[in-house]
């Protein structure tokens, strides 16, 4: 498992993660698309994963999607026991000849393991710098997708502007036929 570089990383990574299921179909359908979903966030080779990696993966996803959807107090709760369970003290490492990189999963952890323990720290981390209200999820009826808004004086209630704008003009519809 490789670094966890910066604090952002953490927090793209778990809302990517939670994002692979939505009302769109499933997009971790295999290990090897979770292997690309580690590649493509900054993870390096040697990515070895089998069924049970799959299915680990995507209860991790389960647990960290509630912390998009619930009250700050209980957010917190959520977060507090995934880092719990899946976190150490910070240690640095430079295994496999990589560069000096710090680690928040246990020595050996499956790749869930890291994940849970790295969305949990990054999205910990956020939620201490930003509110538990900068962590969301997309207020278009029919968008279950979750996003984080670093932006503080700018509040968000929709994942990007085409849910926003698909919203406002049903919303703009409805009134004129009613």
């Amino acid at each position: 498992m490789e670094s966890l570089q910066t604090p952002d990383r953490l927090v793209r990574l778990a809302v990517d993660l939670v994002n692979t299921r939505t009302a769109n179909p499933e997009q971790l359908t295999s290990p090897q698309t979770v292997r690309q979903f580690l590649l493509d966030h900054g993870e390096s080779e040697p990515i070895t994963l089998d069924d049970d990696d799959l299915a680990q993966v995507r209860v991790v996803r389960e647990l960290i999607r509630p912390v998009f959807h619930s009250e700050p107090a209980d957010a917190a709760r959520i977060l507090n026991h995934l880092l719990a369970e899946y976190a150490v003290r910070p240690y640095l490492s430079d295994h496999d000849g990589s560069p000096w990189h710090l680690h928040v999963a246990k020595p050996g952890a499956t790749w869930a393991d890291w994940l849970a323990a790295g969305t949990a720290l990054g999205l910990a981390g956020f939620a201490a710098a930003h509110g538990f209200e900068a962590i969301d999820a997309c207020a278009a009826p029919d968008c279950e997708r979750v996003f984080v808004n670093p932006a503080e004086r700018r509040p968000r209630r929709f994942c990007t502007p085409t849910c926003s704008s698909r919203t406002r003009v049903a919303s703009y519809r409805a009134r004129q036929r009613g």
